[in-house]
């Protein structure tokens, strides 16, 4: 009889990647695994069959120069902290064995070979060899990113689209964003992101062994997601010149900047932004296995010194003056992931900040955290990584100044609530939003988050929140959120609070500004003078036209102020808002939305119309993961004001679930970009 040796192995691609829920990377061709939970393969053998008695079969595990050697055994009960394999008892089948393979649930993340061995008792041996990737597994309870909930896991793990929230908390904007888990080269990138990395570089072997750690993974991403110490993916722009690569605002998903980054040979991405940076690191965790969110932290403080106060500087007439080294921007993005924390103690468990923006180096790199939520909470600056920048993050007080013309001090205002006042994410499930302000700080009252701006003024020439018993108090109240080709309308509502008369100046004052830069200078001004009548309430409307507020249409957004004067004693209140005005929405309509399933052609029509007083065009893009191969650009032709325009695409999905399909509209000549989105329920057939 021929002598014993292996004919081929089969990987059993289809069941595996069902069975480790890593069924979306199919178009790889290549086996997906996560660890703690075994994997099946098939091994054919040609001559005579096995005999356990004195045949055996070994298995060897390879991630560069890390190994583990396993005898193939017939007993499910092995040791589940080291790698083990056994035939299949409920399949003996000599002439085809039925291995299962597993892994200890603290295997290292990363691309591995394995070799098979089948050796009889004359000393004959085949082998052959193959490879697998190796991902987290948050399935699994001894995992150390095992979450519980099997819709947070659909979320924070599986889902390849999102929504990230921008704008203002009083006009909160929700733009679509295509994870791109699945598409093609992505799970490649992800893992060339961990090869290129610095602390590969320097000890392939120790770095291997640290990728058991979700801590030391996160933290390795963190920083190369930015390229200020490596070769990173993405290159940070925080100007108007994109000429040398993209606008940040440009960019619909994940995928198209990990494949440029890959094929460029690991040259950085032109360019990105905080919510570029921390989409892609969402991309890249969840890609990892490890479950992870976008967060949004609104009126975001960037802290230079440490003493958890942001100054802000006005002038006598409400034009905000960039006098200070700190400042706040109107929004931050990072993310969360999820995993337990063994070297600060179970208390510490749960969602970790860690924000790939390059802003300070933590640890000599660019890079910021891990750092607890909890510990955000509580305050927690003796514990690892990074917690006294994320919490003055959110924490920090804002000392609004008014100065003379000669720079003196004429006013003086603290707010303790503007910082950080809506902390949110996507809703688990929806394509709504979360607010978890209350996980980062102890909040005073549930309306903290979304109460008017006011300002008290008293005799002593101090600006306040609260009202007293004397002075002047100012309230700065929007009517609605504004919506683009309407009036801005807002109240100014004055109290006085003495029993005497008053003579006031009125002054107000709106500039355009970037999310993260002071404003520019002033687009719309108005000034005049009220006289109030002992404890008497009086309510201002006032308004900004279309024609006046055009072009802060877009990502930009509007510093709105105004500053009362008595006349007779000089003092100053004030009151603002910053606030940012809603583009139109492209519509999205699809044929036969409650039948759709995979591999089945249909289609869906968007439709944009012009809200501007005067005629657009632009370059229309349509991106769908699971749904269109890569995007869809066509351009639009000038549409007049009023005009309706729409566009017909092909979808063919290739999988089930739920998917996003999006589109966004970027008029030419102006940074304004339109956007829309819908999410769809893909059947399997």
């Amino acid at each position: 009889m021929e002598d014993l040796s292996i004919k081929y192995v089969n990987l059993e691609l289809a069941e595996n990647l069902q069975r480790h829920r890593t069924n979306g990377f199919s178009n790889t061709e290549a086996l997906v695994v996560r660890r703690g939970a075994p994997f099946q393969i098939t091994v054919q053998l040609k001559g005579r069959p096995f005999d356990p008695r004195t045949d055996s079969v070994r298995i060897k595990v390879t991630l560069g120069r890390l190994y583990a050697v396993m005898p193939v055994t017939f007993s499910r009960r092995n040791p589940s902290s080291r790698w083990n394999a056994y035939i299949d008892p409920n399949n003996l089948d000599f002439q085809r064995l039925s291995i299962f393979v597993s892994s200890p649930a603290s295997a290292s993340v990363g691309r591995y070979k394995f070799q098979l061995y089948v050796s009889s008792q004359d000393g004959q041996r085949s082998a052959v060899v193959g490879d697998f990737t190796m991902l987290c597994n948050p399935w699994c309870s001894d995992d150390a990113v095992y979450i519980p909930f099997e819709d947070q896991r659909e979320e924070y793990v599986l889902s390849d689209a999102g929504l990230l929230f921008m704008g203002t908390p009083l006009n909160l904007i929700a733009r679509p964003w295509s994870f791109d888990l699945y598409e093609p080269g992505v799970l490649e990138a992800c893992l060339d992101l961990l090869k290129v990395s610095p602390q590969h570089i320097k000890n392939k072997r120790k770095d291997y062994m640290n990728r058991a750690n979700p801590v030391y993974i996160s933290r390795v991403v963190s920083a190369m997601i930015n390229s200020e110490d490596d070769r990173g993916v993405l290159k940070g722009n925080w100007t108007d010149d994109f000429k040398q690569g993209v606008s940040p605002s440009r960019w619909t998903g994940s995928g198209d900047i990990l494949r440029l980054w890959a094929k460029s040979g690991y040259s950085p991405v032109k360019y990105g932004q905080c919510w570029v940076f921390a989409a892609v690191m969402c991309t890249v965790m969840r890609v990892l296995g490890i479950p992870c969110r976008v967060i949004t932290n609104f009126n975001s403080a960037h802290d230079t010194n440490g003493n958890l106060v942001i100054e802000e500087y006005y002038s006598e007439t409400g034009q905000k003056l960039n006098r200070s080294q700190d400042s706040i921007w109107n929004f931050h993005v990072w993310v969360e992931c999820w995993m337990r924390r063994t070297d600060l103690g179970q208390d510490m468990d749960g969602w970790q900040v860690l924000d790939p923006t390059p802003q300070q180096r933590s640890g000599g790199v660019f890079c910021c955290g891990p750092a607890p939520v909890k510990g955000i909470r509580n305050q927690r600056t003796d514990l690892i990584y990074d917690i006294p920048f994320v919490y003055s993050s959110v924490n920090a007080d804002v000392h609004t100044i008014i100065l003379s013309g000669q720079d003196h001090v004429v006013g003086f205002s603290k707010d303790t609530e503007k910082v950080g006042s809506l902390i949110c994410t996507k809703a688990v499930g929806y394509p709504r939003m979360q607010n978890i302000t209350g996980d980062y700080k102890y909040l005073k009252s549930p309306t903290s988050t979304l109460s008017s701006r006011s300002s008290t003024i008293s005799n002593d020439s101090t600006l306040r929140r609260a009202s007293t018993s004397k002075g002047v108090t100012v309230f700065l109240t929007l009517t609605k959120s504004p919506v683009a080709g309407e009036p801005i309308v807002f109240l100014v509502k004055v109290m006085n609070k003495q029993k005497r008369p008053k003579m006031m100046n009125v002054h107000l004052n709106a500039q355009a500004k970037e999310y993260n830069h002071s404003p520019s200078e002033t687009f719309w001004e108005k000034h005049g003078a009220i006289q109030l009548a002992p404890m008497e309430v009086k309510v201002i409307q006032e308004h900004i036209l279309p024609a006046q507020y055009e072009e802060v249409v877009g990502d930009d957004l509007i510093n709105l102020a105004v500053v009362l004067e008595d006349i007779a004693t000089r003092e100053r209140v004030l009151a603002s808002e910053e606030f940012n005005i809603s583009s139109p929405e492209l519509v999205i309509q699809i044929a036969e939305e409650n039948s759709m399933v995979s591999n089945k052609e249909f289609a869906a029509t968007v439709t944009f119309t012009n809200p501007f007083s005067h005629p657009v065009s632009g370059i229309l893009t349509v991106a769908g993961a699971g749904l269109i191969a890569g995007t869809k650009q066509f351009r639009m032709p000038p549409l007049r004001p009023g005009g309706r325009a729409s566009q017909t695409i092909t979808l063919i999905p290739n999988m089930a679930g739920v998917k996003m399909l999006q589109a966004s509209l970027s008029l030419l000549d102006t940074n304004i970009t339109i956007r829309g989105f819908k999410m769809i329920s893909i059947n399997s057939i």
